[in-house]
């Protein structure tokens, strides 16, 4: 039933503003019912990484305003940043460690789906929109890495140009042949900043949308089909419990970026390789070393299409994690693969792989 202005003026001035703007807006659908367990913080992962981003876009806006993205300028005007701009160091420390965190949340929201079953009929293509918000959030971490402009900065381009040549015409954009006279790394800016962001909202949306449709899946304990016996609370409630996770992030990474540095490297000097990748990158990093390009190419394609057909292989309405034990030992191959590689880099030295 919805609440108009005269069905509270007998109220205080502040329902009366409350109900004005409500029945403009709509507010009050936002009360619509969600299982009590949406609160926990294993389900409330998607909405933390959404925090994430947001915190990210916030402090992108405020260090843009003394960015310069050319070859030229950049690493001075990070560094000027560093060290000039009012609580410019805290910023940039915060914006960095936001940036990992996302993509740490992305990937463990991604894992709560596998394990629960939330991919399963009918939300194959929500799970699909999911992957693809996991790649986009790869490659936002990937652009933000080369814009500080310092000798690691500057090998992840070179990676990137050997890469996109490899790709073939579907590279070019990433190539500094694209547009000769406007330099990569301002293309590499302006993907970071702009289309990347935008296509990572316009998924988010109907991400968001296709889960208000399914509603969030029940618990693996509770059969298909059956009542969810679960506590049903107003979705603003869940936004509260939603918000203070998202201020333990923030102090979290205010705590990270206060008492931790975020080092700029040496300027970068041309046909040399002495560097790592941020971590993130390591296991495609060790990929690379023992097979070249190739192994950059090809690795990112085959997870994302080995996670892309589960919903479609996995076919039985059964979501215990017990009752689908060859889901949860392919995905722990796939991911203790991962991990390993990572760890791995950790006992390597940086190898040579250009040219």
């Amino acid at each position: 039933m919805t609440t108009t202005v005269e069905q509270v003026k007998p109220g205080s001035w502040l329902q009366r503003w409350a109900a004005a703007i409500d029945e403009r807006l709509g507010i009050s659908a936002l009360r619509y019912p969600v299982p009590r367990h949406a609160n926990r913080l294993t389900w409330s992962l998607g909405g933390v990484t959404l925090g994430a981003l947001l915190i990210l876009v916030a402090t992108g806006i405020v260090l843009a305003q003394f960015y310069v993205p050319t070859p030229e300028a950049a690493r001075s005007s990070v560094i000027h940043i560093e060290t000039e701009v009012a609580a410019g160091s805290l910023i940039r420390g915060i914006h960095l460690w936001a940036a990992q965190a996302m993509y740490v949340l992305a990937a463990a929201h991604l894992a709560r789906a596998l394990i629960t079953g939330s991919y399963k009929r009918p939300r194959e293509a929500n799970w699909l929109i999911g992957l693809g918000l996991l790649g986009l959030t790869f490659l936002l971490v990937f652009t933000g890495s080369t814009l500080r402009w310092d000798q690691e900065a500057f090998e992840a381009v070179e990676h990137n140009t050997e890469l996109a040549e490899l790709a073939g015409g579907v590279g070019t954009w990433f190539t500094p042949k694209y547009i000769p006279s406007t330099p990569l790394l301002s293309r590499l800016y302006l993907a970071h900043v702009s289309f990347l962001p935008v296509l990572i909202f316009l998924l988010l949306v109907v991400h968001f949308l296709l889960v208000r449709r399914h509603k969030i899946s029940a618990q693996p304990s509770v059969p298909v089909g059956a009542a969810e016996p679960d506590v049903q609370v107003p979705f603003t409630t869940h936004l509260r419990h939603l918000t203070g996770w998202v201020l333990w992030l923030l102090g979290i990474l205010v705590a990270l970026a206060a008492f931790t540095q975020s080092p700029i490297g040496a300027a970068p000097v041309a046909g040399i390789e002495v560097t790592k990748p941020l971590w993130p990158f390591w296991w495609l990093y060790q990929l690379e070393n023992w097979i070249g390009l190739q192994g950059l190419f090809w690795a990112p394609l085959v997870v994302f299409l080995l996670l892309a057909a589960v919903p479609f292989l996995d076919r039985s309405p059964e979501r215990r994690p017990s009752r689908r034990r060859w889901v949860m030992l392919s995905a722990l191959v796939l991911f203790g693969i991962i991990a390993g590689l990572t760890l791995a880099v950790a006992f390597t030295t940086p190898a040579v792989h250009l040219g």
